[in-house]
């Protein structure tokens, strides 16, 4: 995602200078499909490159040049999550590299919990499901994968979930596990950049009913909305604006068809109770 930030940019001085990517190809010894692979992200950055390229586009100030020559820096240093690579399938590190660099996260879970609002015993039920012959040590470090993501809650990102009552009814990793998972959304729901809504099933059928997907934007405009379907065995990402706008429409009137806030915490409080 920096990468396309960084690319974007890239694309913007060249076309204000009117310079075609031949052009700027050849001042970086590349060719006109490198410069385009380049503005669309989807090739790592020299640093000696965007130097060269930002003196093509008139771009001398440091002011200016300091912080796109840092980004290029940024983009080709690995993600934290690069450590865990054994365990992650390739379509899910788009993921969570995506996730680590979203301001907001909109999302419709039918089946569980949201990983970011998982306790460490409920996500290990989740985990087993799907990986019920691994090793403990692997379990362990798939664990605590999904707690470290949970820091982005820390930093800043804005997470609002609409979950299915399903999600709270089913009995994963006995009673106990559950009981304690339902508390933690009640703490959690207290913090400002936390939203949760029940779907109850007395709504009947939804807009959904295609099934769970996220929504994450990105505090740079210049990049656009991403929306993510996680599959067994793959995951499909849109962001064609024709897409993501439909699901946001999706997700709005997800958002106006359950429980509102308030009441979502009173349902999980008597929840709880029982």
């Amino acid at each position: 995602m920096l990468r396309i930030l960084l690319g974007t940019q890239l694309r913007r001085l060249r076309t204000q200078q009117g310079i075609s990517r031949e052009d700027a190809g050849y001042s970086i010894r590349a060719s006109h499909a490198k410069i385009s692979r380049l503005e669309l992200g989807q090739v790592s950055f020299k640093q000696r490159d965007v130097a060269d390229l930002l003196t093509l586009y008139g771009v001398t100030d440091p002011a200016e040049r300091e912080p796109l020559l840092a980004l290029a820096k940024q983009a080709n240093a690995p993600g934290w999550w690069h450590k865990y690579g054994d365990l992650l399938p390739a379509w899910f590190e788009v993921y969570i590299g995506l996730e680590g660099a979203a301001s907001s996260i909109r999302t419709y879970e039918n089946q569980f919990v949201p990983g970011l609002l998982q306790t460490p015993e409920y996500a290990r039920a989740v985990i087993e499901l799907a990986h019920e012959k691994a090793p403990r040590h692997e379990l362990d470090r798939r664990v605590t994968l999904r707690m470290t993501r949970q820091k982005r809650l820390e930093s800043g990102l804005t997470l609002w979930a609409v979950i299915d009552e399903a999600v709270v009814r089913r009995m994963l990793g006995g009673r106990e596990v559950m009981c304690a998972q339902i508390a933690h959304l009640l703490d959690i729901t207290a913090e400002r950049n936390v939203t949760v809504q029940v779907m109850p099933f007395e709504r009947g059928g939804h807009a959904a009913a295609g099934g769970a997907f996220s929504i994450l934007r990105f505090p740079e405009r210049e990049l656009p909305d991403v929306v993510y379907m996680e599959q067994l065995t793959s995951a499909l990402y849109l962001d064609k604006p024709q897409d993501s706008d439909h699901y946001m429409e999706v997700m709005d009137r997800l958002s106006i068809q359950a429980e509102e806030p308030r009441a979502t915490r009173r349902f999980l409080e008597r929840l709880l109770s029982d």
